[in-house]
């Protein structure tokens, strides 16, 4: 009877060990079920456009990415992608889940690529992030403000930027300065423009307060050196969107995971959009972007302009 009682007891142990296996095991396969419906491909691309260089960028956003991941139970892949027009149309195509764009860069994936904007960056007290755009040159020019830019070389960033491209074309416009009375060129981005100009290869070239604030950082720009001859007003900083057409608990979801988000998770990217110390995401409408469009509207801007 004895050994009876104890091979019952070893028995009932047995099941419940199973039983309790058996519940463990339900779990994971529940939140498998449940980030399959966020993740039908097993990750989400997310892209980014490229305001700064994308070996900086990686990393920075290698850590948002994780911690969008670990709140969507999903993988997150960065891409940054080759210049803004790319990003439009991946997102277009359906190549990309998530996609951050430049302010200007969102009027037209708004337009071309159904881009809805959920969230931008938020300051420590929860305000939303903007930054600016700006012309300088080298404190003994003999440019003193935007006026005096005609027959001069300018560098700007690259074509469609914000602050990079329609912004100082924009003020530009406003001076009344016509495109012809002076020299204009790409550099290739922001920081290309910044270099051309402490290389003394143009007179004058765009600086917007981000790059501004990330090449003080890293020792490469003294503002003691450089005068501003023009500011923009304050911009919003760049929206975080997906496809107007996604599913709407997808929306949700990715919305309330990047609302979620810690400071500490957006710390090094928020050095690149000139948001420090940086606080939470803040959500954001197409209504918030309103100035851009209207912008866009009075530069004449189309498609072919990104």
């Amino acid at each position: 009877m004895r050994l009876s009682r104890t091979l019952a007891l070893s028995l009932a142990t047995l099941a419940a060990f199973t039983m309790v296996g058996c519940s463990s095991a339900e779990t994971p396969a529940k939140a498998d079920a449940q980030a399959s419906s966020f993740c039908p491909n097993g990750e989400l691309k997310f892209g980014i456009e490229p305001f700064e260089d994308p070996s900086k960028l990686e990393p920075a956003y290698n850590v948002l990415a994780a911690a969008l991941g670990k709140e969507l139970n999903c993988k997150v892949e960065v891409q940054v992608v080759e210049d803004y027009a790319a990003e439009v149309l991946s997102m277009r195509n359906g190549k990309l889940d998530i996609g951050q764009f430049g302010p200007m860069g969102y009027v037209f994936a708004s337009t071309k690529a159904n881009a809805e904007p959920l969230v931008s960056f938020g300051t420590a007290d929860g305000k939303l992030s903007s930054y600016t755009a700006g012309i300088w040159v080298p404190k003994d020019s003999p440019i003193k403000s935007i006026d005096d830019l005609r027959g001069k070389d300018l560098a700007l960033g690259s074509v469609g930027s914000t602050s990079g491209d329609v912004l100082p074309r924009f003020g530009l416009k406003k001076a009344g300065i016509a495109e012809d009375e002076l020299n204009m060129n790409y550099a290739g981005g922001h920081p290309e423009a910044l270099i051309a100009l402490t290389k003394g290869t143009v007179d004058a070239a765009q600086i917007n307060s981000q790059t501004l604030a990330s090449a003080q950082e890293a020792g490469n720009f003294d503002p003691a050196n450089f005068r501003q001859v023009w500011e923009s007003e304050a911009i919003p900083n760049d929206p975080i969107t997906v496809s107007a057409d996604a599913n709407p608990a997808f929306k949700s979801a990715v919305k309330d995971a990047l609302l979620n988000l810690a400071p500490a998770d957006i710390e090094a990217v928020g050095k690149f959009l000139d948001v420090s110390p940086a606080g939470g995401m803040v959500e954001v409408s197409k209504e918030t972007y309103s100035p851009l469009f209207d912008l866009a509207s009075t530069m004449g801007l189309t498609e072919d302009d990104i």
